[in-house]
């Protein structure tokens, strides 16, 4: 899809289908991007430093090697990894994720950020990481303001 937030190439849609409680940052489908993305205060902003869907013997594959690190504003944040959990993801037809509309159980898997709300201004976010072969990592700008809906 041409707007789906882990393939923009700009930022122009992380507002995506985010919820109202969380801010959820996209990683990408492998290499680096640059985005940036106004988003609300007062929202807690999470986001994957290498993540995975799929079985649970892929996951426990990809985890093996799994590795990451974000920096804030030059400053190093704690990850969490999350070995293998069962998830319903919901797709609509042709979605790079299932390809197929409808809902499926899959195994999730990877390292991940949880952020508390980030003060109203601009924000330098680095975000960098790999499994085996695969590499990922996204340079944000992010545009955090009270004038943003929350």
């Amino acid at each position: 899809m041409d707007t789906n937030p882990v393939m923009d190439t700009t930022g122009e849609f992380c507002d995506r289908s985010q919820p109202e409680d969380v801010w959820f940052l996209a990683g990408t489908f492998g290499g680096i991007v640059q985005r940036t993305c106004k988003l609300p205060a007062r929202r807690p902003v999470v986001f994957p430093l290498v993540n995975q869907v799929g079985s649970e013997a892929s996951c426990k594959e990809f985890m093996a090697t799994a590795k990451g690190k974000a920096a804030l504003d030059g400053k190093p944040v704690t990850s969490e990894r999350m070995e293998e959990e069962n998830v319903a993801v919901t797709g609509v037809a042709d979605n790079p994720l299932t390809s197929e509309e409808g809902t499926a159980e899959y195994y999730a898997c990877g390292i991940w950020v949880r952020l508390q709300p980030l003060q109203a201004g601009r924000h330098k976010l680095t975000i960098r990481g790999s499994s085996d072969g695969f590499r990922t990592g996204v340079e944000y700008t992010l545009i955090v303001g009270a004038e943003q809906q929350a």
